[in-house]
C-alpha cells in the first residue's frame, strides 16, 4: 500500500485517506470574465501530464481535511516530497539530488527550498 505523508498531521497514512486535487501551482487568471473561450478552456481543462516529476494538490480527506502539495514521480508513483499549501514550489533540480527521494522524504520543512528563509534580526528588541 502506498503511504503518503501529510505535512499538517506530520505522519504517513495509507493512500485511501487522500484524494488527488489536480495540478498544483497553476496561475489563475485575474479577471476570468474577460478572457476568451480558448483561454478559459486552457485554464480550466488543459493540464500538463508529463512523464516524471509532477507537482500536485492533495487533500487529506479522512484526516485533517486540509489541502497540501506534493512532488511525485509518475514513473515510479513515489512521493518525493509533501509540503503545506501556500509554500513555494521546490526547485525540481534538487528533488533528485542529495540522496534522491528517500533523503527528501525525511527532510524537515525548513530545508525544502534552496534558499533559506531570512532570519529576523533581534537587535534592539526588548
Amino acid at each position: 500500500m502506498l503511504l503518503i505523508r501529510c505535512p499538517y498531521c506530520e505522519e504517513e497514512r495509507p493512500e485511501l485517506e487522500f484524494r488527488n486535487a489536480g495540478e498544483a501551482h497553476i496561475a489563475r487568471p485575474t479577471d476570468i470574465a474577460s478572457i476568451s473561450d480558448e483561454d478559459f478552456e486552457k485554464f480550466f481543462f488543459i493540464r500538463s501530464n508529463p512523464k516524471g516529476l509532477v507537482f500536485e494538490r492533495w487533500r487529506h480527506v479522512h484526516g485533517c481535511a486540509r489541502f497540501f502539495n506534493a512532488a511525485r514521480d509518475t514513473v515510479s508513483d513515489k512521493f518525493l516530497l509533501t509540503y503545506k499549501a501556500g509554500e513555494p514550489k521546490p526547485d525540481a533540480s534538487t528533488l533528485h539530488a542529495e540522496g534522491g527521494p528517500a533523503a527528501w522524504a525525511n527532510r524537515p520543512p525548513d530545508q525544502l527550498n534552496e534558499k533559506p528563509k531570512a532570519k529576523r534580526s533581534t537587535k534592539g528588541e526588548a
